[in-house]
């Protein structure tokens, strides 16, 4: 896995915007413009693209930390910086908000391990088994195999 790999792959996990990279590298010294910062999320066949360097990631991934983590004399709750990253994401136009997964409730009857589920419809269904016609029976593969037990041909 590459550099730009593990830059991307964060980037998205942490749902940020170029200019909240370029924040966070502020926090260690580090700058970088918007357009260099895009230069990394490109295509490799792009002629811009440009490989993200060590220095690039190991500041990034250092500003992270004061970023979610906050210092010692001002620490933060990571979950808090999270939500206000996922708050500022603008809502796409024409698209719902997904609502909730709730599981269904689990009939208990058939949950049940210590005892065999009633005889219902589904539980009273015999296997289903493929027939076939008269003229066109399928040979087992088995059949066809020639066993010579160990003993080799001269």
């Amino acid at each position: 896995m590459t550099n730009n790999d593990i830059f991307k792959k964060l980037r998205v996990a942490l749902m940020l915007r170029d200019d909240q990279i370029v924040e966070i590298l502020e926090l260690v010294d580090f700058r970088i413009t918007k357009s260099e910062l895009g230069a990394f999320f490109r295509d490799e066949k792009h002629e811009n693209y440009m490989e993200c360097g060590d220095q690039v990631l190991r500041n990034f991934l250092n500003a992270l930390v004061i970023h979610l983590r906050g210092t010692k004399e001002n620490p933060k709750n990571p979950n808090d910086v999270l939500a206000k990253h996922k708050a500022q994401i603008p809502a796409k136009e024409g698209s719902k908000d997904r609502p909730e997964f709730k599981a269904k409730q689990k009939d208990e009857e058939k949950s049940r391990g210590d005892e065999a589920p009633s005889k219902t419809k589904s539980a009273t269904k015999k296997p289903f088994k493929k027939d076939y016609p008269k003229g066109n029976s399928k040979t087992q593969v088995v059949e066809k195999v020639k066993y010579n037990f160990g003993k080799n041909k001269k």
